[in-house]
């Protein structure tokens, strides 16, 4: 598994040569297949955060990659949104599509950068499960807790298994038990899970069998950009009504967390 440095160094490498959706994404299946999934993602947060009446709200966004969630939160009304990244490569982009807005270079894990209770509301998306450092992944609660106000908003995406914990060298899927622990020690209650992606992503909480097969079709489907753009074009229509219908999903999933008021410091 890889240290805190060499993951730093493999985004930062990462993203420098590619910052677009597969530079963020699921590279293997290429950039057209991520813009589909992108949109996707796009449709199921603002729907779920757009009902939260977060206009004019002060908002963190931890680990900003390409801005595609802060161009989200700016879509929603809000007042104004801080950035952080862990990569320079990430920062100085931002800095550069984003001017009304602040960027700096700060991991999750650490977010001394911000005070106390200084955002009404914060994301984390796409990013926790690939904090492969336990201690690391706990101490990014914690300090979204201490960032965000009591009463105040997190939002995040995850992986939340059912089955048996997934361990690899630059991605940990975790369990639902063990994510809900965190934020619950963090001060945050759940107040909603719902399905993220459906088919266009890997199946990590399926069978096995069926996330190897799955996989496979995916990646024999997107070999080329235009077989890539045709499969996401497809795969995009399917998903965008299982995400609406489903209360479970065998990929990511969106959770919506409220910072609890007698959690105040």
């Amino acid at each position: 598994m890889a240290t805190h440095s060499e993951l730093r160094d493999f985004w930062e490498h990462r993203l420098e040569g590619d910052w677009t959706e597969s530079g963020v994404g699921y590279r293997a299946l290429g950039r057209p297949f991520n813009s589909w999934m992108y949109r996707v993602r796009e449709e199921v947060f603002l729907r779920e955060v757009g009902r939260l009446g977060l206009e004019g709200a002060s908002v963190l966004d931890a680990g900003s990659g390409t801005g595609f969630y802060v161009h989200q939160w700016e879509r929603l009304g809000v007042g104004d949104v801080t950035g952080c990244d862990m990569t320079d490569a990430a920062v100085e982009r931002l800095r550069g599509r984003f001017p009304n807005h602040r960027f700096v270079r700060q991991d999750v894990s650490e977010l001394d950068a911000f005070e106390d209770a200084s955002f009404d509301a914060a994301s984390c998306m796409d990013v926790l499960f690939h904090i492969t450092d336990d201690d690391r992944y706990a101490a990014a609660f914690r300090n979204l807790g201490r960032v965000v106000r009591p009463g105040g908003t997190l939002v995040i995406s995850e992986n939340c298994l059912q089955r048996p914990e997934q361990r690899g060298e630059h991605q940990v899927n975790r369990t639902l038990e063990t994510i809900s622990a965190l934020a619950d020690k963090a001060g945050f209650d759940t107040v909603r899970r719902v399905p993220m992606l459906m088919l266009m992503n890997a199946q990590v909480d399926a069978s096995l069998p069926w996330r190897k097969a799955w996989g496979a079709f995916l990646r024999a489907a997107t070999v080329t950009a235009p077989t890539g753009w045709l499969a996401g074009a497809l795969l995009y229509r399917v998903d965008r009504r299982l995400v609406r219908g489903r209360r479970e999903s065998p990929t990511t999933e969106l959770l919506v967390l409220r910072r609890r008021e007698e959690d105040s410091a």
